[in-house]
């Protein structure tokens, strides 16, 4: 399993980048405009500003935003969702991660459009304050976090991951968890979130596993 495999915004980063120009590129009009993209049948909006519902964490929430904008801009910038990081924004260290009908994505490539009609959780929607969820203790737990900026997008992917694979071992935890990145090096106390959560001890060089297996995918593209 590769990052590839959990993450994707459903379209290709050209297919994204074709897109966005496109839009900005067609006469507003009352309606949308259907095109064909990769064999695909797209509808582009805009270029002006239209109206955009998203249902993030339970809440339902109404913008008027450009066809162009992301799901990370719309939920940090409009809705005020400020746990998804902006890092790289370019769909490589995995700080923007949200669930979008319980399948991981990077909102940063994400368009906030193409959500519409599915549901949306990100870190403050799995808990927070007195009731955390038991993944967020874990990694206070496990001391999983220094800067901060890499932990919501972990909690996230690192509860879908439990959640898919509740019985993994130390490799299966490094892959899984290698779309990813802590800019910071904590990812021995991040393999011993999955460990306590699993109910076992992590091996000694488990760590270093989840380091391997991230520059791994980096080196092929796949974060």
């Amino acid at each position: 399993m590769t990052a590839n495999d959990d993450k994707s915004s459903g379209l290709s980063r050209r297919d994204f980048l074709k897109i966005s120009s496109i839009a900005a590129s067609v006469p507003l009009v009352a309606g949308p405009k259907v095109i064909e993209v990769a064999g695909q049948e797209v509808a582009v909006h805009g270029p002006g500003a239209v109206p955009v519902t998203l249902r993030v964490n339970g809440k339902r929430f109404n913008a008027e935003l450009e066809p162009r904008v992301t799901l990370l801009d719309a939920l940090r910038e409009h809705f005020e969702v400020t746990g998804p990081k902006r890092v790289c924004d370019r769909a490589e260290c995995g700080a923007c991660t949200v669930l979008i009908d319980d399948r991981l994505v990077y909102s940063c490539t994400t368009l906030a459009i193409e959500a519409q009609g599915k549901e949306i959780v990100t870190a403050e929607g799995l808990g927070g304050g007195e009731r955390p969820h038991p993944v967020q203790s874990a990694f206070v737990n496990n001391d999983a976090q220094q800067c901060g900026f890499c932990t919501p997008g972990f909690t996230v992917a690192t509860k879908s991951f439990l959640d898919r694979y509740p019985h993994s071992n130390d490799a299966e935890i490094a892959r899984g968890l290698a779309g990813n990145l802590c800019r910071c090096g904590t990812y021995r106390g991040i393999h011993g979130v999955v460990a306590q959560m699993t109910g076992r001890e992590p091996q000694g060089n488990a760590g270093t596993t989840m380091i391997a297996s991230r520059a791994t995918a980096s080196s092929k593209g796949d974060a």
